[in-house]
């Protein structure tokens, strides 16, 4: 009997089509892949392909997420690097009139439990 094949699932960006890599240099991701996908065991749901920005940087490291100093496997953040944010943080951030702009077509569907589209629309730029 031959096996059962099973469908690979594909990932999906927010706008319906499949997710495309946010960066890899440095590696962005949950899963340090180079893309904003997630899984059961991402708490912070690192969904959101952002281009960090001085005043984010700074906004999350007084939140008590430093992305800014270098640690072991960490290269650290500088404004312009593309990097997966947590959904929570970007809409903490987007609250507080600090968000960074969004790369749609490397955000991962998840976030829109979180933030409308809508909104990460009005934040968007082209990858």
């Amino acid at each position: 009997m031959p096996r059962a094949t099973r469908k690979k699932r594909r990932v999906l960006n927010v706008l319906g089509k499949p997710l495309v890599p946010c960066n890899m240099n440095p590696v962005t991701g949950y899963f340090r892949n180079g893309y904003c996908s997630t899984g059961p065991t991402d708490a912070g749901t690192h969904v959101v392909c952002a281009i960090v920005t001085d005043k984010f940087l700074q906004f999350s490291k007084d939140q008590g997420n430093d992305l800014i100093t270098p640690a072991p496997g960490f290269p650290g953040l500088k404004a312009g690097d593309k990097w997966c944010l947590c959904a929570y943080r970007w809409k903490e951030a987007y609250e507080a009139g600090g968000a960074p702009s969004v790369v749609l077509e490397s955000t991962h569907r998840a976030v829109l439990r979180i933030v409308p589209l809508k909104i990460l629309k009005q934040f968007s730029i082209k990858n």
